[in-house]
């Protein structure tokens, strides 16, 4: 009997809930989480809370808000906190505002009213306040002088920002004109809300303020923050932890001033439940720019700070979650191509590998214990299988999934099976590829019509394709549109040590085009890849990479290139808000060695551009400027190479709109189809 299973398509990726991170009940028994649901007419999403069981019996829905987030459960257990944006005609919410809802269900209620808005949640331990990040005029006192303010603001007919700083905009965002990103307290009887940072030099980092950045102690009465004190800061991330006490306001720099050498990125305070310690992650950036994160240590009482993993060569994940007994701290870490759950005792020793997923091994994340200690709560997706809530013990056992949000319409679909291969690389070294291959792939009956390929390139250069459900790169729609895709975790990517991060530095392009043409050949090798259909696409680093490719590659090798927001000319990337990291990524700034930057830039090699490019790119792009896909598609034009241009006003680095994505994904895969002759084989 035919199988009534199907391939996916860009509606159900759509169709798909996504869902967020959860928060826990005290007693373990409960969680909470933010569920997503996307419209394709709307063109938009709603989220709601719903109450899941760690158990995995029930699920339910507890708000009916359209954009409920951030569900935070009070230490108490009888409250959850969440942002949301309310109300109608001139009752309306302006920006999100904290409302509360009883944990059993009921009708939520505004606490706060704060015209510049709240995010960043967390529960003092007292069950009767609630911290919160605002952006503010750090010299006005008072909401009401905020909110006046906010409204001119709004109400002014020039829009021009002036700046004198080195950065002033983040990813798809100016950062608001004047204003600093200030902790409150607010109070969740009365309402009313304190700056915490009135009066003082202090403010989170500008670039994502919330509540990885700050935590508060176990008795309620000091609060540790990331501040960076450099007046003009050069790098987005060289910062301090600080502690506060919350009724006076005193303050001491506890990885300042000496106590750690060199110029590093500290960050992702957690205090022990008993008070005595604060964990945080940290990085030495002057040693090693791109340096893994590693866990630290900071006695409250002396104030010394020791390091926990810095003899481990793996980077580790915010958050860090404490045991009960502050004695062991949990986290997630890249591992190759898994994210397991770990465990480390702080008296020393490595980390122990805790709850691994199946096959691969899955890519954990949102790590969260309850109160008492004994339940964990976390996200994992793999390469057939989108994020996932799951609960485990303490010890790890007992994993059990804890929602069923999308396995109806996963019953219905045939999904690509991913393998993961060892291939030598550049200079001999061992590399991982993944080949996923189409629903209905058979290597042992491949017929008289071989297979396209297509290369998927990686971006960052630091990040890696792990065993991870991807939205936007979703190697499953591209195998069930017929291809074999292969997606090779290049010299730079993480999860095979400090090494391995680092092999390209200001060496950019050469080693991680010798991996991917390694891939290509060993995928030719097998006999089933037609090597006059084979393509190579990427987004962002994996963009540049397709444009190096393009001058480096000769021009029959690969029949079609997808570049999405990719870098084309890195002296023109002096606008991308990143600017500063270039000079050390590269070796060098284009004034300091023009020679070095312009041997890693695809532009200095446009004289050989021959491949046919798909150039894909968003207006609101600020980390790769919009400028860079037309740079290089007009490139293309001038050189008579065939080419296209699918260009977002309204899409940032990603394409984040539903009905934007379908296109996306349509010109995608139908430039590949078009430059691959691709008919539609029906295989058996």
């Amino acid at each position: 009997m035919a199988s009534s299973k199907r391939a996916i398509t860009t509606e159900d990726l759509w169709a798909l809930k996504r869902i967020g991170p959860a928060t826990v009940s005290p007693d373990g028994r409960w969680a909470c989480a933010a569920v997503t649901r996307y419209d394709m007419d709307e063109n938009e999403g709603t989220s709601q809370l719903w109450l899941l069981a760690t158990d995995g019996r029930t699920q339910k829905q507890l708000t009916s808000g359209k954009r409920d987030s951030d569900p935070q459960w009070s230490p108490d257990g009888r409250w959850i906190a969440f942002a949301s944006k309310r109300g109608d005609g001139k009752e309306a919410d302006e920006a999100d505002q904290i409302y509360l809802i009883p944990a059993d269900g009921g009708e939520a209620r505004r606490v706060t009213n704060l015209a510049t808005g709240v995010g960043g949640l967390r529960w003092f331990p007292d069950s009767r306040r609630i911290a919160l990040v605002s952006w503010v005029w750090p010299e006005l006192a008072g909401t009401k002088a905020q909110a006046r303010r906010l409204r001119q603001d709004k109400d002014d007919k020039v829009k021009a920002i002036v700046v004198e700083e080195n950065h002033y905009r983040y990813w798809d965002h100016w950062f608001p004109r004047g204003r600093k990103p200030h902790l409150h307290v607010a109070d969740i009887e009365s309402g009313k809300v304190r700056d915490l940072f009135a009066g003082t030099p202090f403010h989170l980092p500008s670039q994502e303020p919330g509540a990885g950045q700050f935590d508060i102690s176990p008795d309620g009465t000091e609060i540790a923050f990331v501040h960076d004190f450099t007046p003009d800061p050069r790098a987005f991330s060289l910062t301090d932890i600080v502690t506060m006490t919350v009724k006076s306001g005193k303050w001491v720099n506890r990885t300042g001033g000496g106590v750690l050498d060199g110029e590093r990125a500290n960050g992702a305070p957690s205090y022990s439940p008993d008070g005595k310690w604060i964990a945080f992650l940290s990085s030495d950036l002057g040693k090693i720019y791109n340096e893994q994160e590693r866990a630290w240590l900071i006695a409250r009482d002396g104030g010394a700070v020791t390091p926990l993993t810095t003899g481990w060569d793996r980077g580790v994940n915010a958050p860090l979650v404490w045991a009960a007994d502050s004695r062991t701290l949990h986290f997630t870490a890249e591992t190759e191509i898994a994210q397991p759950v770990w465990r480390l005792d702080i008296a020393g020793g490595a980390p122990t590998e805790l709850i691994r997923g199946p096959g691969h091994g899955g890519t954990a994340g949102d790590l969260r214990l309850s109160s008492d200690g004994r339940t964990l709560v976390y996200a994992r997706s793999s390469q057939s299988q989108p994020p996932t809530l799951l609960a485990a013990a303490i010890d790890g056992t007992g994993e059990r999934a804890i929602e069923q949000f999308n396995a109806k319409l996963l019953g219905q679909l045939t999904l690509a099976q991913a393998q993961s291969v060892e291939i030598e690389g550049c200079d001999g070294d061992p590399v991982q590829m993944w080949i996923v291959t189409p629903p209905d792939f058979d290597a042992d009956k491949p017929g008289k019509a071989k297979w396209p390929l297509m290369q998927v390139i990686h971006g960052g250069p630091h990040t890696c394709w792990s065993d991870v459900w991807h939205w936007r790169w979703n190697m499953q729609l591209f195998a069930a549109g017929g291809y074999v895709v292969a997606a090779v975790n290049y010299h730079g990517s993480t999860g095979w040590g400090q090494n391995f991060v680092s092999s390209i530095n200001a060496d950019w392009g050469r080693r991680e085009l010798a991996d991917v043409e390694a891939g290509t050949d060993h995928m030719l090798a097998t006999g089933y890849i037609d090597p006059k259909r084979v393509v190579a696409t990427g987004g962002s680093y994996g963009g540049y990479m397709v444009a190096y490719m393009n001058g480096h590659v000769r021009g029959d090798r690969y029949r079609a290139y997808v570049c999405h927001a990719g870098c084309f000319d890195w002296v023109s990337m002096m606008g991308s808000d990143g600017y500063f990291w270039f000079g050390h990524e590269l070796g060098a700034f284009p004034w300091e060695d023009e020679a070095a930057v312009l041997r890693q830039s695809p532009h200095h090699y446009a004289a050989h551009f021959a491949t046919p490019t798909l150039v894909l790119h968003g207006e609101l792009d600020y980390r790769v400027p919009y400028y860079q896909g037309l740079a290089y598609y007009n490139t293309l034009r001038a050189r008579q190479v065939a080419s296209r241009l699918v260009f977002f006003p309204d899409e940032n680095h990603w394409i984040l709109k539903p009905q934007n994505s379908v296109l996306w994904y349509r010109e995608f895969i139908g430039w590949c189809d078009r430059h691959t002759e691709r008919k539609k084989v029906k295989r058996k």
